[in-house]
């Protein structure tokens, strides 16, 4: 059994030396090992930062203030809820002016980094106008919910010049980063095939099915909202882009399944024999964003989840081929006892597997285990300590990147806008095969040429 420490991982791995093996005899060059800059040596990076919900007043908003200041500086921020507004200001802890109208935000505070945490519907209409009025952007995933919607992206990227890079914290997690680490070494030889099953709890499942996410028109589906991680680590791991997909899936628990339902929860007759009632009131930060300003925009955090405007499937299954040859089993399950995936690699030459609990794990173990099993040969554990922050380590590895000058990317995480786009249009691809009952190709989606090997670009 290996035992590796964070740190000697890191080292090892080449996140602290900044130099790793990418495949065989390919080292990565000095060029593209450390990020560009946006502004003049000594000058903080001016940020704006659209949508102040959960998302965006913590993870992009006061985390950056607490780690950052020395690098950036909040130059504005704008909602289209004044409220809920005023208290993400409060929350993030910055002096900076706060809009209701986003184009007088960029005109006014001339940003050189724009960070987007709308809804995923509304996602590409501010990452274009911004590269029309000349920011950079950092958004969340998925970058948008269609075709459409991606291409506009993908050409406005083209038209101005500048970059927009999609926050895929899952890629920067120690225990994934290893997984990679190991493909790439050709452990198993010559990858072949992936199961990849994936499992939502009847906590953070049920969430989805609360909030405006439970629309088809706002969130993309859950084949988007959720999967777009999912797929993004495939395209990532396997080193190659998507080619065509064959989707399956419905709502058989969530919505209209319920026996019973009401608006929300605190307006609900039936709390006392509802397992999914949920008082929003009892989480402090919840209470500050959203009830307390939810009489500004009618935004129910704690909608019921059995209304019957549920549109998006509860269940999900995707059958997918790359342009490399491997093929991918893949499932999305909403309504699991516990929360966790279940990932198996097959190559020429062994197996790579790995079980992750997030909820209730059976042990109260510190790390997360690899099994390599090669042919002919027996199995060997890889435990990877837990990360020290969000996504299995990968939220404070992901910051540092983007706004820590000269960090080196050994290991490709970073995302721009066409990993964002192959991410989504799996999820895409999927959901238009579950209505026309035919495999989807990728290539009929949008302009993207698609390679055997996937291309790196290091931004941002």
């Amino acid at each position: 059994m290996t035992k590796i420490s964070r740190r000697n991982f890191l080292a090892t791995s080449g996140m602290i030396a900044g130099s790793a093996l990418i495949n065989p005899g390919e080292t990565i060059q000095a060029a593209s090992a450390t990020a560009p800059s946006y502004t003049a040596p000594g000058n903080k990076l001016k940020v704006a930062l659209i949508g102040t919900g959960s998302r965006g007043c913590g993870m992009w908003g006061r985390d950056l203030v607490k780690r950052y200041s020395d690098n950036l500086t909040f130059v504005g921020l704008c909602d289209i809820n004044p409220g809920r507004l005023q208290a993400g200001k409060e929350y993030i802890g910055v002096d900076c002016p706060t809009y209701t109208d986003f184009e007088k935000m960029m005109k006014e505070s001339k940003p050189d980094l724009l960070i987007v945490c709308t809804k995923d519907s509304t996602h590409h209409d501010f990452i274009v106008k911004a590269m029309d009025m000349g920011c950079n952007v950092l958004t969340e995933k998925p970058m948008t919910i269609d075709e459409r919607k991606v291409q506009a992206i993908i050409d406005a990227e083209k038209r101005t010049g500048k970059q927009c890079r999609v926050t895929f914290n899952y890629r920067y997690s120690p225990h994934r980063a290893k997984i990679w680490e190991l493909l790439r070494e050709g452990t198993i030889g010559e990858l072949t095939s992936v199961d990849f099953h994936w499992y939502l709890d009847t906590s953070h499942g049920a969430d989805y099915f609360r909030r405006w996410h439970r629309l088809v028109e706002e969130s993309g589906s859950l084949w988007l909202h959720k999967a777009t991680h999912h797929f993004d680590l495939l395209n990532w791991w396997i080193d190659s882009d998507p080619e065509t997909v064959y989707g399956a899936g419905a709502l058989d628990f969530y919505g209209k399944n319920g026996s019973f339902r009401a608006e929300n929860c605190r307006n609900c007759p039936h709390t006392q024999k509802c397992d999914f009632y949920w008082d929003v009131d009892k989480n402090p930060y919840y209470k500050m964003l959203y009830t307390d300003n939810e009489k500004h925009d009618g935004y129910l955090r704690d909608g019921c989840v059995f209304k019957n405007d549920i549109n998006i499937f509860d269940k999900m299954a995707a059958t997918i081929k790359y342009k490399n040859g491997v093929q991918v089993a893949y499932s999305l399950t909403t309504y699991s006892p516990y929360e966790g995936y279940r990932i198996a690699f097959n190559g020429t030459k062994g197996r790579i597997d790995a079980w992750i609990e997030e909820s209730k794990p059976v042990s109260d173990k510190n790390y997360d285990e690899i099994i390599v099993f090669k042919n002919f040969s027996k199995r060997e554990y890889i435990q990877v300590p837990h990360g020290t922050s969000g996504h299995g380590g990968g939220d404070a590895l992901l910051q540092d990147q983007i706004f820590l000058p000269n960090i080196p990317d050994p290991f490709k995480q970073c995302a721009g806008a066409r990993d964002g786009a192959l991410s989504c249009l799996i999820g895409i691809a999927a959901r238009n095969s579950i209505a026309s009952k035919q495999p989807v190709n990728i290539a009929d989606l949008t302009t993207i040429q698609l390679q055997v090997e996937k291309p790196y670009t290091r931004i941002l």
